[in-house]
């Protein structure tokens, strides 16, 4: 499958809401729980007023010129918070694109990126 990976637009923040939901672990056999979940104080710290921060920093991956995953990070108070200097993680992809290596391939890009803009681990 042939992808690209880029930096998020500030227009397209706005998706990281549907890739928040994505990212939602949801064992088989458990029904979903409601989008609306996403607006729970505890997941909207993942992307409320992404942008807005130096240390917020996001890829997309696009598959025919549809979105189809992105990996963020910032720095914030969350599960995985280790300090103030250390950005967490989020990765997502549509479930009909993953197995094919664009969630590594992501990875690899993300942390490429946070290397070069001086950040030591994440």
């Amino acid at each position: 499958m042939e992808y690209t990976i880029r930096e998020i637009q500030k227009q397209e923040y706005p998706l990281l809401d549907n890739f928040l939901y994505e990212a939602i672990f949801i064992p088989e056999g458990i029904e979903p729980p409601p989008k609306s979940i996403i607006s729970s104080p505890e997941l909207q710290i993942y992307v409320k007023h992404f942008g807005e921060s130096k240390d917020d920093w996001g890829l997309v991956a696009e598959v025919g010129g549809k979105i189809v995953g992105a990996v963020w990070v910032r720095i914030m108070n969350d599960y995985g918070h280790i300090d103030d200097e250390t950005p967490s993680l989020a990765i997502s992809l549509y479930k009909k694109y993953r197995g094919f290596g664009i969630g590594t391939a992501m990875m690899k890009e993300i942390l490429t990126l946070l290397k070069s803009h001086g950040y030591s681990r994440v």
